[in-house]
């Protein structure tokens, strides 16, 4: 296997490459940035589901944790390769369907990116309700301009502007390459990881259990309202309907192993980064939530600042107690968690873009690596991507959710995929040494969990917009005429000699012999054939 090369750069035709300057603690600290994800959907979830949202949490972070070896193990075979789990699973589909490949990465893109946008627009939210309380101020209500778009609406506001400058400031930061990233994260995950500690831990110490909020444990008759449903067919789909949301935040500690092509020793650095992450998602996702739902009870998860987040921070801030001073602290660290939450995605989805350009998926301009390493081109795709989702995320609660269950429904398919490409990788490359291998029971458990997911999707997109779905397929399927383009057009059906060599088939431009016969094919249509039964079983 070879170090991937980057385009060559414009001006002084130097050829820059990804620099090998972090061991599995720098990625550990660029992916703390994942546990404050929980502030993104815990409203929304509690608001859709009642009683029974502390357990889809903490299942949803243990089907999580569990995935995560099959990535731990496939992101070995590809020491020299950045970007993720989408890169190293798109080296299994390639052998099989070549658009299939790009799908896994683009999907991985699209889901992961928006964190820049949402989370800007919620720490922007935070700032503006601690600057301008009242909901009437000029400040909270001033609009430069605002329109619709289809299913959604976007604003020009007060909260855009501020969200602009937060990921304009994270882009700055992230310029200096991943050391200076890494090190930055490092004590602004201290700084954040320590309030997130506190709210979970310290009401529960304080007032202890409150039983009768998790009970009955059954999901609501209807979304958003008080009454108590039952276990039926309304009652399942508002329950995969938060499986599916949360997904989106407790499997995201995969982007630990977004740096393995910039780790010093990437043969043990890979499986402690994304496993010390891991256990580090557990113990937030699972005990936020429980303490979350303890304190508020089910008729405090539904009132409004709670289910569209606006106040999901001054909550937990509240729980903890201790006057003003300290309430308003704890918001300005949540703030600072939101900050870091953007600066995990921008570093993990550049690199993806960045990688996939390597690769020969998406267009060449996206492999430029500036003098520090780091990934610009890609960054700023990144950065303009935002700016537009960032004015439809401002705008009001339904848009907001719009973005994130289309963004979640690219996750699921490239979870779907790559959850698979663990037994390709197994059948294809079962030569090819290993730093870590899974056991054989979790490859398997991987390729079950693919279908689960999908019944998420299928199930529960709907929950969050009825468009949900559609239009997260709509937007998969536009990966399509990008790597025709750049597969065709650019590179004249020939992919790059250096993402062949890492599949280790050598220098002839040959893809190797497709070892797992129609299993592959089998798999794809088993999972078009989940999502579209689920959407029909499952209703409203």
């Amino acid at each position: 296997m070879t170090m991937a090369a980057t385009d060559v750069s414009a001006a002084g035709h130097e050829s820059r490459t990804l620099q090998r300057n972090i061991s599995w603690t720098g990625a550990f600290w660029v992916a703390s940035g994942v546990p404050p994800l929980v502030l993104f959907s815990i409203g929304g979830i509690a608001g859709t589901t009642g009683t029974v949202a502390f357990a889809i949490w903490a299942a949803s972070m243990f089907m999580g944790f569990l995935q995560s070896f099959v990535y731990a193990e496939i992101a070995g075979l590809f020491p020299n390769k950045s970007g993720g789990a989408s890169i190293y699973g798109a080296a299994a589909w390639v052998r099989y369907a070549k658009p299939v490949a790009p799908l896994s990465v683009w999907c991985n893109w699209f889901a992961w990116s928006p964190v820049l946008s949402l989370g800007s627009s919620i720490a922007a939210g935070y700032i503006l309700t601690a600057v301008a309380p009242d909901t009437d101020s000029a400040l909270r209500t001033w609009t430069l301009f605002t329109g619709t778009l289809g299913p959604v609406s976007f604003s020009f506001n007060a909260a855009f502007f501020i969200g602009a400058a937060l990921m304009l400031m994270t882009f700055f930061i992230q310029h200096r390459g991943i050391l200076d990233t890494a090190n930055v994260q490092k004590y602004v995950g201290l700084l954040v990881i320590i309030p997130l500690a506190i709210v979970g831990i310290a009401p529960l110490l304080q007032n202890g259990i409150n039983w009768a909020n998790f009970s009955p444990f059954v999901p609501l008759a209807e979304a958003y309202k008080p009454e108590p449903g039952a276990w039926n067919i309304a009652g399942w789909t508002l329950v995969l309907g938060g499986m599916f949301i949360a997904a989106w935040s407790t499997y995201g500690f995969e982007t630990a192993v977004c740096y393995t092509s910039e780790f010093k020793n990437p043969r043990t650095d890979t499986f402690k980064a994304i496993f010390f992450s891991g256990l580090l998602c557990i113990a937030f996702f699972v005990i936020v939530p429980f303490t979350f739902q303890s304190q508020l009870g089910l008729t405090g998860m539904l009132e409004t600042p709670i289910v569209d987040g606006s106040g999901v921070a001054a909550a937990l801030a509240h729980m903890v107690g201790g006057g003003p001073i300290i309430e308003n602290a704890l918001v300005m660290l949540m703030i600072l968690a939101l900050i870091l939450c953007i600066m995990t995605a921008m570093a993990g989805s550049s690199r993806t873009l960045y990688q996939g350009s390597v690769d020969g998926w998406l267009p060449r301009y996206l492999s430029f690596v500036n003098h520090h390493g780091a990934p610009t081109n890609a960054m700023w795709t990144d950065l303009v991507f935002n700016m537009i989702l960032l004015a439809i995320a401002c705008a009001d609660a339904t848009s907001f959710f719009f973005i994130l269950a289309v963004s979640n429904c690219g996750y699921i398919i490239f979870n779907f995929l790559n959850l698979n490409s663990g037994w390709i990788h197994r059948i294809d490359n079962g030569h090819v040494d290993r730093p870590y291998r899974a056991p054989t029971i979790i490859i398997a458990l991987g390729a079950v969990f693919a279908f689960v997911n999908a019944v998420f999707m299928g199930a529960g997109a709907k929950v969050w917009n009825p468009m949900a779905l559609w239009a997260g397929l709509i937007t998969a399927a536009l990966i399509v005429p990008v790597f025709f383009f750049r597969h065709y057009i650019q590179d004249k059906g020939k992919f790059p000699p250096q993402m062949l060599e890492d599949l280790g088939v050598g220098e002839d431009h040959v893809i190797s012999t497709r070892k797992a016969g129609v299993l592959p094919y089998l798999t794809l249509a088993g999972g078009v054939a989940t999502v579209l039964i689920a959407n029909w079983i499952f209703q409203l």
